[in-house]
């Protein structure tokens, strides 16, 4: 039985969210998982797979802009990102330890799935591979994760409702001392005479108890049961995804907006933590630069005119962050041993939302 999200509790999160509340509301985006569970060999790890765009044969770039607020964490692909403003193929994320296996596993897929490219051309991949650590929950020097698990969560995204909390790589996140992982949430806005669609996804592994705020409320301070870190040690990874026709630039400062929704939540993002964004735009498709005419034209909006999606961003990261939360589910802590890592008392939470 699925926990439920934040504004079922109660929690009056601003903004007008899509039909999900989730990043798939972003046309054509898509997210899978693959998620490994298994006591026995301390597993509890997997990948999370982001895919812009449904396309086959032939790779389009997909408009991006990268930012990292602190850079104890890894985004693989992100000095192309930086240089050419596009990614091609997948989104992926999972463990520290699990980079090289993921990367290998999703640039196996991008030779299959865009063979006439790579047989055309002098094709070549870079994927986006991206990672927090889940080693208090997971034995991540056992190297749990394959290039197959990254191909079966490719495989498996689909658009829809997306699995929160212990799902895909998020399976051995911790965020504020809760139980944690994937989270998700969107927000539309009217801008220029058009309906455009912002979406978040998440992979929380941050912060001190102490530090939580929801809404404005210091929940941290008011739920301080079974809570344990003297130091924060944890990583967060967001994506924003938009239908907006917006430039490489205009993406960076949307990527840059996503600190402050974290930090809305009440992180300051700690020396220990790995806090990477990164921002992409479906709107625009084309071929690849290699097939394009020597001029490329585009549409794309003023940066004058961004207020709106600026906030948009800030609020879906935000709720995504808190819709992680509280899917978490009570999970007993590979270090130290007898520590039970808690999911958030939901009910305690909404009652702190209740008018009085």
């Amino acid at each position: 039985m699925p926990r439920p999200r934040a504004r079922d509790l109660g929690l009056p999160f601003p903004g007008t969210p899509g039909p999900y509340n989730a990043i798939t509301d972003v046309p054509g985006v898509r997210v899978g998982f693959c998620t490994l569970t298994d006591p026995a060999k301390k597993m509890r790890t997997g990948v999370t797979a982001v895919l812009p765009r449904d396309e086959a044969g032939n790779p389009q770039p997909v408009w991006a802009g990268q930012f990292t607020l602190n850079g104890n964490g890894e985004m693989t692909g992100t000095h192309w990102i930086d240089d050419a403003g596009y990614l091609i193929g997948p989104i992926c994320m999972s463990n520290t330890h699990a980079i090289g296996a993921v990367h290998h596993g999703a640039t196996q897929w991008m030779i299959r799935h865009y063979a006439d490219f790579f047989a055309n051309h002098h094709g070549w991949a870079m994927p986006v591979v991206a990672e927090t650590y889940d080693g208090m929950l997971n034995d991540i020097n056992a190297l749990h994760v394959t290039p197959d698990h990254a191909i079966a969560a490719i495989a498996a995204a689909r658009g829809g409702p997306v699995e929160e909390g212990s799902s895909g790589g998020g399976n051995g996140m911790i965020a504020y001392e809760f139980k944690a992982g994937t989270g998700t949430a969107s927000r539309r806005v009217r801008l220029a005479g058009q309906d455009y669609t912002v979406g978040a996804l998440v992979q929380a592994n941050h912060g001190l108890r102490d530090w939580l705020t929801i809404l404005g409320k210091p929940v941290g301070k008011l739920m301080t049961e079974d809570t344990w870190r003297k130091k924060e040690v944890g990583s967060i990874i967001v994506l924003i995804a938009t239908d907006a026709p917006l430039s490489a630039l205009s993406l960076r400062h949307i990527a840059k907006r996503a600190a402050i929704g974290i930090g809305r939540g009440g992180t300051p993002s700690g020396n220990s933590s790995g806090d990477i964004f990164l921002a992409f735009s479906v709107a625009n498709p084309g071929p690849m630069p290699q097939e394009a005419q020597p001029f490329v034209t585009q549409t794309v909006l003023n940066n004058e005119v961004l207020d709106p999606i600026y906030l948009a961003s800030v609020e879906a990261v935000e709720e995504a962050v808190i819709n992680a939360i509280v899917a978490g589910v009570d999970v007993p802590a590979l270090k130290p041993a007898g520590l039970i890592v808690r999911a958030i008392d939901t009910d305690k939470l909404a009652a702190l939302f209740r008018p009085t």
